[in-house]
């Protein structure tokens, strides 16, 4: 069965394989007829399809910042260090009647979590420190 793609491949010029089958069983069937083209592909397909199953899923982490009006601009302005603007919702009254009643947003943002060698990176940067303090003060 492993011999129905190398004969393709012979005829057409094109690897095509069935999913049931294993690229390993091909790999050793243009091996033993020698077709160095088609070892270079199936080698190739088979390195593709393992980079595909070990690489880890990406993971996100989001933030809600509590904020008013005036310093909506500056906040998403200074964001850095892989933090993404992702949401912005206004909360309480959409009516301003003076300058003591300024809106306020809850300003949505997320960063992706790269993984280290041992495990995941917990220590928050300079920038996420400030983004932090400046949460905690609203």
């Amino acid at each position: 069965t492993y011999f129905g793609p190398v004969l393709n491949y012979l005829r057409h010029g094109k690897l095509v394989i069935n999913r049931d089958l294993a690229e390993e069983g091909v790999l050793e069937e243009a091996e033993f007829y020698n077709i160095t083209s088609l070892i270079k592909l199936v080698k190739d397909r088979i390195r593709e399809r393992d980079s595909k199953t070990s690489q880890v899923p990406v993971k996100h982490v989001y933030r809600v910042l509590q904020c008013q009006e005036e310093e909506l601009t500056q906040m998403v302005s200074t964001m850095s260090d892989g933090w993404k603007f992702e949401q912005l919702v206004s909360i309480g009254s959409s009516y301003n009647y003076g300058n003591e009643d300024q809106a306020e947003f809850l300003c949505v943002v997320s960063k992706e979590l790269h993984n280290t060698q041992y495990g995941t990176t917990s220590e928050p940067s300079e920038k996420a420190k400030i983004l932090q303090e400046r949460g905690s003060r609203m």
